[in-house]
Formats: C-alpha cells, structure tokens, sequence
C-alpha cells in the first residue's frame, strides 16, 4: 500500500537517466574507478529515497485537494487508507535514506543534498502559483543525472547539463499530457497548469515543442561526449516513442493518456538507457 502510495514504480522513468549519467562520468575517468557497483547501488538508493521523499511530501500537501478531485479522490490519504502522521514519518525516513546515501557517496553530494531535497518539496508547492510547475518538476527530476556525475566524479561538468535539460523538457511535456486530465477541475479551484491557463490544445501543442527540446538536448549531448551510432539510434527510437506519444491524445479524446503517461514514457526511458549504456560501456570503450 505504501509503495502504490508513492507509485514506487515510476521510478523507472528517472532512473535510467540517472544511471547513464553516471556511466558517462565513469566514461570520462578511463573507464578504470574502483568500487564502480558500489556507488551505482548508492546511486539508486539516493534516488529511491529522494524520489519517495517527494512523492509522500506531494500526497501529504495536496491530501485535501485530492479529495476533492473526482480522479484523485480515492488516493490513500483522502481515502483514509493511510494516515497523515504515517506518511510524515515515511517522508522523514526517506528523507534520511536519501542523506545517507549522499553521505556514502562523496562530501559533496552530501553538501548539496539538502539543495536537492529542497528542489523535489519545492515543487508540490508550484501549482498553487505557476503555470510553469510542470518545468519545476522536470528539473527536479533532471538533477538526477547531473547528481549522478558528481556521484562519481566528485565535480561537475557542463556537458551533463545537456542531459538534465532533456530530462527536464521530457519530463515538463509528459506532465503537460497528464495535466490536461485535471484542466476543468484545475481552473474551477485555481489551480495552475499550462492546460488550465491556455486550453487543451494550445498544451499539447507546448509539450510537443518540449520533446522537440529534449531531443535536440540529447543530440546536442552525442556530439559534446563524442558517443557513437548505439546513442544516436537510442535518441531516434526515443523521438519515435515521443512521436507515438502525442498520436494517442489529442485536444478532444484523452481518453489513452494513461497510455501515452505511463506505458510510453517507461519504454522511452529503458530503451534509451540500454541503447546508451551499449554505447558506453562496449563501443566507445574500445
């Protein structure tokens, strides 16, 4: 119950984006540091705990939203399955996983951890004030690659910003799709979102041009790493996802956005890392 709390298994879609900046890091160290599995298992743990963090702090803040939202209404805490007091508690353990694991990793992820952290909360306040929530969400979910790279590296490079921006725009256009879902209801309780400020169609016209972004960002990526076809085959399967994507909605039929949010974007996220993480760690290792 708690995992469904937290959609345990979206994780998927920020993870291997995670993973592969931390194989790019390990790339540009000569593909010789020690105790490589260790830091990627501390990796995924951070980000379990970071991403679980969030999302108990997100179903805490909008608890009395969601129950007035016919689509949410029977989500655990407006529905009395789980209490407040427990996902405070899950939220502060979590929270404590995620240091812990920053700690574990280097002195500087631990500095920059409580950033981190403040970035994942700050975002459950945004739609109460921003139609650019969705962007919000995006970078916290990009800081992830670029939190990998300093995982292993130790410093940050600015090449990596290019996956962040990706992830970022990705993440801000497939949010944009889900959100035209709560549109009617968003706009009768004064809710901000890209679909309540401009209409349906105008969003998606917006999250459109956002994958277009996040393509270029990756292409962008291929030619500043100097990575090989496995990459480039990785981000043309990912454009042609996206593109199928916006093909299952449109201003008047949402009714496959499930498909298009959760289906879609897992498949965008785990072909993209196997066909990156081929390039990595067989072809442009030789």
């Amino acid at each position: 119950m708690t995992l469904d709390m937290i959609k345990f298994e979206h994780s998927v879609f920020a993870l291997p984006f995670a993973l592969t900046g931390a194989l790019l890091a390990w790339r540009e160290s000569g593909y010789g540091l020690d105790g490589l599995g260790t830091k990627l298992l501390w990796i995924v743990l951070a980000m379990v705990g970071a991403r679980s963090a969030a999302m108990a702090f997100n179903r805490i803040l909008d608890a009395r939203i969601d129950g007035r939202n016919p689509r949410t209404r029977s989500r655990h805490l407006p529905a009395g399955l789980l209490s407040r007091q427990f996902a405070w508690g899950f939220t502060i353990v979590s929270s404590l996983a995620f240091l812990g694991a920053a700690a574990a990793l280097n002195p500087l992820c631990l500095k920059l951890a409580p950033v981190a952290l403040a970035v994942v909360f700050f975002y459950s306040y945004t739609k109460r004030f921003t139609s650019l929530s969705h962007l919000v969400l995006g970078f916290a979910l990009g800081i992830a690659p670029a939190a990998a790279w300093i995982a292993i590296r130790g410093t940050l490079d600015a090449r990596i910003l290019w996956l962040t921006a990706a992830v970022t725009f990705w993440t801000a256009g497939f949010d944009i799709i889900y959100s035209c879902q709560d549109f009617e209801f968003d706009r009768r309780h004064g809710l901000f979102s890209i679909p309540a400020k401009l209409g349906i169609g105008p969003a998606l016209w917006i999250s459109r041009g956002l994958h277009f972004l996040m393509i270029f960002c990756l292409a962008a990526l291929i030619v500043q790493m100097n990575l090989g076809w496995p990459s480039a085959t990785g981000a043309v399967l990912v454009a042609s996802l996206l593109i199928y994507e916006h093909s299952l909605v449109s201003a008047t039929d949402l009714s496959k956005v499930n498909a298009a949010f959760f289906a879609v974007n897992g498949w965008v996220s785990m072909l993209f890392f196997v066909f990156w993480a081929a390039d990595i760690v067989l072809v442009n290792r030789g």
